[in-house]
């Protein structure tokens, strides 16, 4: 068994603090506060956007950082050895993940966007519309998924060994996978800046996250790790609200002038969301897995790794970019959109389990 299942199995999952039970509310009063605050200090915002090297904005490379460094202390690269114990609901989450919803975002993007949409969409962003939506669905998350676990009452070995299995995929195939749908979108992939994105924002965080963790082990075993990441666990969910008041402060202004063209955006991003978790619950109930690693292969198949989404989409296409803008959409629904996932998986386990 791995290290982790070893720490997993020696206690029950930590119970939500104060901003994970009401992270749909503090991500409401970010959204806001970001909106006011870049009407009121516009000078500010844009000195912030304008904070780059070599086409990476700093301010949004370190608060990635915040965000996913501490969800990476977690993962135990031993946990892949269980694998074998969960094969078809990996299996199921896998397939939706890196063969479904790439694709199925891009078929969307055009559909709603390109064909249905198009003619109330300013017409010069029709293309970097699309290229956000599919950056945002060609990540899977590493980082919410295990709020969205516990919330379900997940197998955390599962949900553990999915999520180092995710990083590793994505660490080879993000790159190559955007460049292709970018590609048959027609949009120039300028390559050396989407590497770049995956060098800092998913290599170089998951080696540092495995460094500090097998020193942090070697140092004062799990109690060292335990404490390490009870501190961090805040410093991580208050790098997700100052993320959020950044790109909302610099996305506000668009987003008070033109909120039919985020209702528009939001429709292809609802749509992929319900159909790749109902796809994956329902392959895994095909499959004969087990309600409580089905939960988790839901969410896994459903959410979004959107800090990877929005610092690659700036880093491609700019602040102001469609693409930034449909990023942003993405995270302005994603809380609210998963905890309904979450509500439908609990209600829904008489029936799973009949199946």
């Amino acid at each position: 068994m791995s290290e982790a299942a070893i720490a997993e199995g020696r206690a029950p999952a930590p119970a939500l603090g104060i901003f994970e039970r009401y992270l749909t509310l503090w991500v409401a009063l970010c959204i806001i506060a970001g909106i006011l605050l870049g009407q009121a200090l516009p000078g500010v915002f844009h000195a912030l956007g304008a904070a780059t090297v070599a086409e990476v904005n700093l301010p949004v490379a370190a608060l990635v950082w915040l965000m996913i460094v501490p969800m990476l202390l977690k993962i135990d690269p031993a946990a892949l050895g269980e694998v074998r114990a969960h094969w078809r609901g990996m299996a199921a989450t896998v397939g939706v993940n890196w063969l479904i919803k790439p694709f199925s975002m891009a078929l969307l993007g055009w559909l709603f966007i390109g064909w249905l949409f198009r003619p109330w969409l300013p017409a010069a962003q029709i293309d970097s519309y699309m290229a956000g939506l599919i950056l945002l669905a060609a990540a899977p998350c590493t980082a919410m998924v295990f709020v969205w676990s516990n919330l379900v009452e997940g197998e955390p070995h599962f949900t553990l060994s999915q999520v180092a299995l995710n990083d590793a995929i994505m660490i080879v195939a993000f790159a190559p996978l955007v460049g292709l749908l970018l590609g048959l979108s027609a949009i120039t992939v300028p390559w050396d800046t989407l590497i770049l994105s995956v060098v800092l924002y998913i290599l170089v965080p998951v080696a540092v996250a495995q460094l500090w963790r097998r020193a942090l082990l070697a140092r004062g075993g799990w109690p060292a790790l335990d404490r390490t990441l009870r501190a961090l666990s805040p410093l991580s969910l208050a790098a997700l609200l100052l993320t959020l008041v950044l790109l909302f402060g610099l996305q506000g202004e668009q987003i008070i002038r033109q909120p039919a063209v985020i209702a528009l955006l939001a429709v292809p991003i609802l749509i992929q969301v319900y159909f790749n978790a109902g796809l994956a619950y329902w392959l895994n109930r095909r499959l004969g897995v087990a309600w409580c690693v089905a939960g988790p292969s839901a969410l896994i198949g459903a959410s979004n790794f959107f800090e990877l989404a929005v610092a690659t989409a700036i880093a491609l296409f700019g602040f102001q970019s469609g693409a930034a803008l449909a990023t942003v959409v993405g995270v302005l629904i994603e809380v609210p959109v998963m905890l309904s996932v979450v509500h439908i998986v609990r209600r829904s386990r008489a029936w799973y389990e009949r199946g």
